[in-house]
């Protein structure tokens, strides 16, 4: 049966420019590429965590404009069941990706930052792109409390599992398990300060590392809740983030449970 999972988080419409490198501050560069994609580290984490297996309800809001229904697109093609509130303008990215891989991202939140706080109880993820008393709502009364801490900033809250980048980690360490990532050199789970596992990711030529972080923080939360030991978890969390790293824009590149595993057997 699979596990359940309430996300509590963002959802974004991507405008990704592809570019042979990246711009300097005041620089232009041209030739660029636009794509358009559903986006969202909420959406992200809530498609991720649907491809995986989990049977994931996500809550947020959207705009009520033309961009919305873009921006859901990844979500009900996942299956995902939506608990939406719809207000002002949808949220949007603004992601330049160069030839390696490497991305800069800008957002302006819209209607993110109006989602209201709720308390969905059981299994919940969390992300930093919704108010502080929206993630601290969504925790209050969760069976496991699962929190992102990105984009980084301060919160009183101590989760069940916190996941950051080794950048993120200096602003925000408490939780009782701690997964922390190192890009390339791969990710560090800790349990109340101690280090419990490490592992590293598959090689794969990168092209858009937009969500790689996304596809990491849902398949660690997907694998606990399904009761893997900390060690498998760890390992097919950094190969669900390889494998998104592949391919261009957030939701299209999130790896199946069945691509997970197919890279780890190789």
């Amino acid at each position: 049966m699979a596990v359940e999972l309430t996300v509590v988080g963002s959802i974004n419409l991507d405008l990704v420019l592809r570019l042979e490198r990246l711009p300097r501050p005041g620089e232009t560069v041209s030739g660029g590429e636009l794509s358009r994609f559903p986006g969202g580290k909420g959406a992200n984490q809530a498609v991720a965590a649907a491809r995986l297996g989990a049977a994931v309800t996500m809550v947020g809001a959207v705009g009520d404009d033309a961009f919305a229904d873009e921006a859901l697109v990844g979500l009900r093609d996942a299956g995902v069941t939506l608990e939406l509130q719809r207000s002002g303008v949808t949220g949007v990215a603004m992601i330049y990706v160069d030839a390696g891989g490497e991305t800069e991202i800008a957002v302006a939140p819209g209607a993110n930052a109006t989602v209201r706080p709720s308390s969905p109880g059981g299994a919940v993820l969390c992300q930093l792109e919704v108010s502080d008393e929206v993630v601290r709502e969504a925790a209050r009364g969760a069976d496991f409390f699962a929190l992102n801490a990105a984009p980084a900033r301060r919160i009183d809250i101590v989760p069940d599992l916190l996941v950051v980048n080794q950048l993120e980690h200096e602003v925000v360490s408490a939780g009782r398990l701690v997964a922390v990532t190192y890009g390339s050199a791969g990710a560090a789970l800790f349990e109340n300060g101690v280090e419990v596992a490490r592992a590293v990711p598959p090689r794969v030529e990168a092209v858009d590392g937009t969500a790689a972080g996304d596809a990491f923080t849902a398949c660690l939360v997907v694998s606990l809740l399904e009761g893997r030991a900390h060690q498998v978890a760890l390992e097919r969390a950094c190969a669900a983030g390889a494998l998104a790293a592949t391919r261009l824009g957030a939701q299209p590149s999130l790896p199946t449970a069945s691509e997970v595993e197919a890279i780890l057997s190789a």
